[in-house]
């Protein structure tokens, strides 16, 4: 390095002109002590006092994100205030302050108030007013939870009374169910970090079908980490149902209503995500029953509609009616014979007729009465003399045979009377 003076501005240093430690210390401080007096809120995780100690220390968390400051106090301020306790929500009155030496940031506290009770509700309700107009209360993105889970998650606090009351209860209803379980800090300023954690590891988990997150009952402060903003969302944006079962009846934290489902207590909690094995087997005992019934009865009313139509009479005597039929088609053949031989025999007579008309207008019969059919040589009737020629050989045909003969001469017409 070579010597010269020190860039005045950060953004003028470089490898060649530094600026010393103790100099980017000053530069801090004095920043930083030009900051103004502010207010801020968070949670207490722990409290210092060193006897004998004009000052207090304590750490500052944010009640979302894992962040903390280092806060000091006067004793004398502390002790005008009421007692402190870790995990008390405050809000304080800090000057940032810079410990060049330490190189650490440091909030120097003036005064330190409480969030009351009172306080905390309303912004619980204005915190339910916003998710709720969100939609993240609404029924119909609840999930129904499955009948039988293949396994169960479980966020419940370390060796806790809730853990005990979910599993022995869904064992005691249905003793093959499966449980993963991740026991955290379910109060503390470490609570929702560390449920989070646990819920997304347990949504990750492909068996796992529902889980429950459970916690006994306790005040409104205990209970505040399952109002927590980002819980909630975390909940919201889960791929799994959850089941909320946090404290008794009368505890009502904002993840009853994002979650699926909720459970007034981790008993509770226990008989929604699995079934009663007793109760779905007596009822199907039961079904099986009403079924058994259903058909028994059925069976009754076709053997009562059987035995109805077996009384009927064509039923009682089945002969009856084909006796009955046999006598219609014995009629309609005897009709049927009757209209035949009517048929035939007036036929037979039209026939007779028709023959003796036939043998009347014959030319035979004609014969028979004394006329002579007289034929040429090439078969034609002769019915005019003019047609004739001498010496030509005709035949005659009589009753008793035929017979030539040969024309000699014309005879002179000889007209016919009527007599």
């Amino acid at each position: 390095m070579s010597p010269g003076p020190l860039p005045e501005r950060a953004a003028d240093t470089s490898a060649e002109h530094p600026w010393p430690v103790r100099l980017l210390s000053m530069k801090v401080g004095d920043y930083i002590e030009r900051m103004s007096v502010c207010w801020v809120e968070g949670q207490v995780v722990q409290l210092t006092r060193r006897p004998g100690a004009g000052t207090a220390y304590l750490t500052l968390r944010d009640t979302d994100v894992d962040l903390s400051f280092s806060v000091a106090i006067r004793v004398t301020a502390l002790d005008a205030m009421p007692p402190l306790q870790p995990g008390a929500r405050v809000v304080t009155q800090v000057k940032p302050a810079f410990w060049g030496q330490r190189g650490s940031l440091v909030l120097d506290a003036r005064q330190i108030r409480p969030v009351g009770v009172g306080e905390l509700l309303a912004r619980l309700e204005a915190l339910k007013v916003t998710l709720g107009a969100e939609g993240l209360f609404d029924p119909d993105r609840k999930r129904a939870l499955p009948f039988v889970p293949r396994r169960v998650g479980l966020v419940c606090g370390r060796a806790s009374a809730a853990e005990k009351d979910v599993v022995e209860n869904a064992r005691r209803r249905w003793p093959a169910v499966a449980f993963a379980v991740e026991q955290v800090a379910v109060q503390g300023p470490t609570a929702v970090t560390e449920v989070m954690a646990a819920l997304a590891r347990l949504d990750a988990l492909p068996e796992v079908d529902v889980i429950v997150i459970a916690r006994g009952g306790g005040n409104v402060e205990d209970l505040l980490p399952f109002s927590n903003e980002a819980l909630l969302r975390a909940v919201a944006a889960a791929g799994t149902p959850v089941v909320s079962a946090i404290g008794h009846d009368v505890d009502t934290p904002l993840l009853d209503f994002v979650a699926d489902a909720r459970a007034s207590t981790p008993t509770h909690a226990a008989a929604l995500v699995v079934p009663d094995a007793r109760a779905e087997y007596a009822a199907v005992l039961a079904l099986r029953s009403r079924a058994r019934g259903a058909l028994t009865r059925r069976l009754e009313q076709e053997r009562a509609r059987l035995e109805q139509v077996r009384s009927r009479p064509v039923m009682a005597d089945p002969g009856a009616f084909v006796r009955a039929q046999r006598d219609v088609v014995t009629g309609l053949r005897g009709r049927a014979r009757w209209r035949a031989e009517a048929g035939v025999t007036r036929a037979r007579e039209r026939c007779a007729h028709l023959r003796q008309q036939l043998r009347v207008l014959s030319p035979q019969a004609t014969v028979e009465r004394g006329y002579a059919i007289v034929t040429q040589r090439d078969g034609a009737l002769v019915r005019d003399p003019a047609v004739l020629a001498p010496d030509e050989l005709l035949r005659v045909q009589v009753a008793g045979g035929d017979f030539g003969v040969q024309v000699v001469g014309a005879l002179p017409h000889t007209p016919t009377h009527s007599r």
